[in-house]
């Protein structure tokens, strides 16, 4: 009898285990997506997933790394205030928010714990495209599905969102040949180190000006896309170098040209994000010099990602890999009240919209979120 009874418990689980891991598979379907004009595949060859549906309201965590930069908490922000809005709200039963640093073991442990929670959804902001092997293998054989953007995973495993990141890099590179037909010293001011933001924008850059057979000279520092960390990595690198022919910047960019004015640094041609400040700046100093192509993502691809998980929770069909279309405005046509607000925080990016995923968030909407983990 106990035999009998120790054993249909092991063959319960083990039918509980294969139960669950079929369920966290997707079929492999044709396309389009359901909503083709949002979920754009990444490429021709990119998979179609459709989940099994499941009954909702969900339980949806966002597992964030980094949070010390105006983008981060811009982010966590918006994605509060998307999970917010009625009609989201209504399909969602908990909206949990986690923040763990720098620290990728961390990021691991906070993912793990989602999926012990019974989360039926986990969006992540990667701290490192390739260290999440085990988390992904666990997520998937509990039936929990993974989304990650801006800085995603290395995996077919999980929906990735995202831009173009090294397109970004490569656009932010052909402003500075276009405006430097012989070539120059740039500063070159970096991300957070060994996220595939940083890494694929990088090389974007560097690959571009190889490419034009133009002598260049680029002095990387990092500026972790944080103002304050930037201008003083800028300041540094003016007081060692004298002398720049060119910059870009992956953000921070604020932070970048307020250094430039304080050490009287001449104005340069500027590849460079799209902060409302450095964006007031490119208006107000263009006749000076500060040629500006102000390029990238708004922080509301969050809102894409949570919007993809309930989606593909919903059984709806969805890419394996989204790519997301770049805000980009470029000298002369900074508009003030369209591509930057005056009365706005510098702190504020604009072009922090989707209008074909129904995406779209007032500053007030966003400002009235708090940044701390809920």
């Amino acid at each position: 009898m106990y035999k009998t009874l120790v054993g249909g418990i092991l063959a319960a689980a083990a039918f509980t285990l294969s139960h669950s891991t079929v369920l966290a598979e997707p079929e492999i379907v044709s396309g389009p997506a359901a909503e083709a004009d949002c979920f754009v595949p990444w490429a021709a060859e990119t998979k179609f997933f459709k989940f099994p549906k499941k009954d909702g309201p969900f339980r949806i965590a966002l597992a964030n790394g980094y949070i010390a930069n105006t983008w981060r908490i811009q982010m966590i922000q918006t994605a509060k205030a998307y999970a917010a809005q009625p009609d989201v709200a209504a399909k969602l039963k908990e909206f949990k928010v986690v923040s763990t640093g720098e620290d990728v073991p961390a990021q691991i442990s906070a993912i793990n714990n989602f999926i012990d929670s019974g989360y039926d959804a986990i969006v992540v902001n990667a701290q490192n495209p390739t260290a999440f092997g085990p988390v992904i293998k666990r997520a998937k054989q509990a039936g929990v599905i993974l989304v990650a953007f801006d800085n995603i995973l290395d995996t077919e495993d999980a929906i990735n969102v995202n831009v173009d990141q090294k397109g970004l890099g490569v656009l932010w590179a052909n402003w500075l040949a276009k405006h430097l037909p012989d070539g120059g010293k740039v500063l070159e001011v970096r991300g957070v180190a060994g996220t595939s933001v940083d890494t694929d924008r990088h090389n974007g850059i560097q690959e571009t000006f190889a490419a034009t057979g133009k002598k260049w000279d680029v002095v990387e520092v990092l500026g972790k896309w944080d103002d304050p960390t930037a201008q003083k990595a800028t300041a540094d690198a003016i007081a060692v170098h004298k002398k720049f022919d060119g910059i870009t910047a992956q953000g921070g960019d604020t932070g970048v040209v307020q250094a430039m004015i304080d050490a009287g640094h001449p104005f340069v041609p500027f590849g460079g994000e799209t902060e409302n400040g450095f964006r007031k700046f490119c208006a107000k100093h263009a006749a000076e010099g500060l040629k500006c192509s102000s390029a990238g993502t708004g922080p509301a691809q969050v809102a894409v990602a949570i919007k993809t998980a309930i989606a593909a929770l919903e059984g709806q069909v969805v890419p394996q890999s989204i790519k997301l279309p770049l805000a980009i405005v470029e000298d002369p046509n900074f508009k003030a009240g369209q591509d930057f607000y005056p009365d706005q925080s510098d702190n504020f990016f604009v072009g922090n919209a989707f209008p074909t995923c129904g995406i779209n968030f007032t500053a007030q909407e966003i400002m009235g979120q708090s940044k701390e983990n809920q």
